[in-house]
């Protein structure tokens, strides 16, 4: 299947010259996806809220303060009869929402997660939560401040938080659009001298006071399609995943860039391995990332690697001009899911020390069933005397 039909010529369009305090106006307003950035009618670039919510750019400003090169690079070029798995690929590894469509070289239109969540929902029947969700989410506690919550979305590249009351029992859940939508009201509501003063005391705004409650949960055991119809239903972009029995207790957060990635699954003999904010890959390429984990997973031979997750995160620290960049693999595997993270300058550097922490977490999993194998077989011995 490819997008011919999926993609829309319906879209928000902005000039590099327009000013953000009316593409901030735009987004609380019309809760678009993202905006086509243009620059005397050419194709300039695409902006998430995202983006919006961690640029430090006056409303003064110009969008074109935005669409950098080095920005710009992640939002891919999709063409109009383009495979939509290969879609699907390129949204998750350009971090992105929404991508503009071309058709012979020129704009033709967008393509969001949305239309592509909405064309293959027939087909998400035979996922289940469990297959693609996240285990052991961050969370925060009712009393963290919004600045905490800002600190964390940007630090991991994530755009939801649960949010736990002092029993650690899920009460909200806050997102990106949550705090944009406050801060805007916010900044509207004061006029510009006290902005100076007041936006580090907005930083310290209880979570509590602007989370989504009650939350909207679902459960390991529901299909995948279960789960992105009650997201497109409420136009949320996550869930948090519960128990079937207590949805006061966090398992795991599953949302839409989940499915989109397990929609590039494939069923050919090499890893599937995908890489968010691939354009940061300098000196290191996809083979040798593939290459590298296939290395560590072999090393716990019990251990089947359904897929890998490869996150790059620049930081604006630089050593004579190299960035500081955290990376984050996560495999999820048919014993559990397992993880590893580092820093380092450039992305080769921080994928070693990521990979590195990686490999010591598969080898204490290892060593964890081991013992547990080990156990049972003691406590069958036990049982047999």
């Amino acid at each position: 299947m490819n997008i011919a039909d999926i993609a829309t010529t319906e879209y928000i369009e902005v000039d590099v010259g327009t000013r953000m305090g009316k593409v901030r106006s735009t987004f609380e307003n019309g809760n678009p996806k993202g905006l086509i950035v243009t620059d005397d009618g050419d194709y300039a670039g695409v902006i998430s809220e995202r983006e919006v919510l961690q640029s430090h750019v006056e409303d003064d400003a110009k969008v074109g303060a935005l669409i950098k090169p080095s920005r710009n690079d992640p939002s891919p070029k999709v063409d109009r009869n383009e495979d939509i798995r290969e879609v699907a690929r390129m949204l998750v590894e350009g971090n992105t929402k929404v991508a503009p469509v071309f058709e012979h070289d020129e704009l033709w239109g967008v393509i969001t997660e949305d239309d592509l969540l909405t064309a293959v929902l027939e087909n998400l029947d035979a996922l289940t939560v469990a297959d693609i969700y996240t285990d052991d989410p961050i969370r925060l506690a009712e009393d963290d401040g919004i600045g905490k919550a800002i600190n964390h979305l940007r630090e991991h590249g994530i755009s939801r938080l649960p949010v736990v009351n002092e029993n650690g029992y899920l009460t909200g859940v806050v997102t990106t659009h949550d705090i944009a939508d406050f801060v805007i009201r916010e900044n509207e509501r004061m006029t510009t001298g006290d902005r100076v003063g007041d936006n580090e005391r907005m930083l310290d705004v209880p979570i509590y006071d602007i989370m989504n409650s009650p939350v909207v949960t679902t459960t390991a055991d529901a299909t995948a399609r279960e789960a992105v119809e009650t997201m497109l239903e409420h136009d949320y972009a996550g869930l948090v995943v519960t128990p079937d029995d207590d949805d006061r207790v966090i398992e795991g957060v599953v949302t839409k860039t989940d499915v989109l990635r397990a929609l590039t699954f494939t069923e050919e003999e090499h890893m599937d391995v995908q890489i968010t904010n691939i354009s940061l890959m300098d000196t290191i390429t996809r083979e040798s990332v593939v290459q590298s984990i296939e290395q560590v997973a072999d090393k716990y031979a019990d251990m089947q690697v359904h897929h890998a997750h490869v996150r790059f995160h620049e930081h604006k620290e630089k050593l004579r001009g190299t960035p500081l960049i955290q990376c984050q693999i996560r495999l999820r595997t048919n014993k559990s899911q397992v993880a590893g993270s580092g820093e380092g300058y450039g992305a080769e550097n921080a994928f070693r020390v990521a990979l590195d922490k990686l490999e010591r977490n598969v080898l204490e999993l290892k060593g964890v069933r081991s013992d547990e194998e080990y156990r049972g077989q003691l406590l069958r011995k036990l049982n047999e005397l």
